[in-house]
């Protein structure tokens, strides 16, 4: 055997061995998801859940069997069977297209509100904590006012004044929920404001500009996160409560919370699949978004992810 041959045969050996072990382990993505499901079995299904209602929000003009604001008078008040699975209403409008529809204005007034506050929220939360003195006075006695007011009566005033719709209730609501992730958010900001690294990067001369974007906000990035999951559920909630109200999206459009309110109170007894239905869409939106939230607390949150 030559010198060649074995000094080469090692080398093509020790190249060879990381080929052979690259398909054992898997991508870093896949093993995050399966520990993600095996560890919080609860939030992968609100999870799953929500993934529904997004798809459901989506696809609503081809997912849905009937349109929803046509009916048959032969139809109504038909109990579930297969050519409407989830019954009729007194209009003879079938329920299922009603309910799939409905999850687009929940999803749509949700999603959209809960990104209103968070927007609000950092500003407030980052610029009152970040800067402190007189500015932290002045903005955290601003939030605490915000606070005090009853948050039902103000959303259906507010909602009364600018006129129910579908942009004004979300934007109420984006308005109402945004003092409460402030408070948290401020909290996180005066926390890490004097950490070492925002004085270095102070020291060096990083603008006040820089010191939020790259020290600050990624680090309260976790809890905002936390916090707007948790909060899908309360605005779809509260855009069920003022569509049951009636300041919500008007009609012939389909909401929950309308569903629950008309046909569906005054045939509740005769009709019992006219409130069973929608309150299970809420119940179930609801319940994704809370078990979520609470997964990703214990996933991103380094003092819990020890249980």
């Amino acid at each position: 055997m030559s010198v060649q041959q074995v000094t080469l045969e090692p080398v093509a050996r020790s190249r060879a061995m990381p080929a052979a072990r690259r398909p054992v382990a898997g991508p870093s993505a896949v093993r995050g998801l399966r520990g993600f499901v095996l560890g919080k079995p609860l939030g992968a299904f609100g999870a799953v859940l929500i993934l529904l209602f997004l798809v459901l929000a989506a696809g609503a003009q081809w997912l849905a069997p009937y349109p929803y604001d046509i009916g048959t008078a032969a139809d109504r008040l038909q109990w579930p069977s297969l050519a409407h699975p989830f019954g009729t209403d007194a209009n003879g409008r079938d329920l299922l297209s009603r309910v799939i529809w409905g999850a687009r204005v929940s999803v749509t007034i949700g999603f959209g509100a809960v990104l209103i506050s968070t927007v609000i929220a950092c500003v407030v939360g980052i610029g009152s904590g970040y800067f402190g003195g007189w500015i932290d006075l002045l903005v955290q006695r601003v939030v605490d006012v915000w606070i005090s007011f009853p948050a039902l009566v103000l959303l259906v005033s507010l909602v009364a004044i600018v006129g129910p719709g579908l942009w004004s209730t979300t934007l109420v609501l984006g308005i109402l929920l945004a003092p409460g992730t402030a408070r948290v958010v401020r909290s996180a900001v005066l926390g890490m404001r004097h950490q070492p690294y925002v004085e270095s990067a102070r020291c060096v001369g990083a603008g006040h500009w820089r010191i939020v974007r790259r020290y600050v906000l990624p680090n309260v990035s976790a809890a905002i996160l936390v916090l707007a999951t948790t909060q899908l559920g309360a605005a779809i909630l509260a855009e069920s409560t003022l569509s049951f109200l009636g300041y919500g999206v008007p009609p012939p459009f389909p909401t929950w919370g309308a569903m629950l309110s008309g046909t569906g109170r005054a045939y509740m007894l005769q009709s019992p699949w006219l409130s069973i239905w929608p309150g299970l869409a809420i119940s179930a939106a609801v319940f994704g978004f809370n078990m979520l939230g609470d997964a990703l607390r214990d996933v991103l949150d380094p003092r819990l992810r020890g249980r």
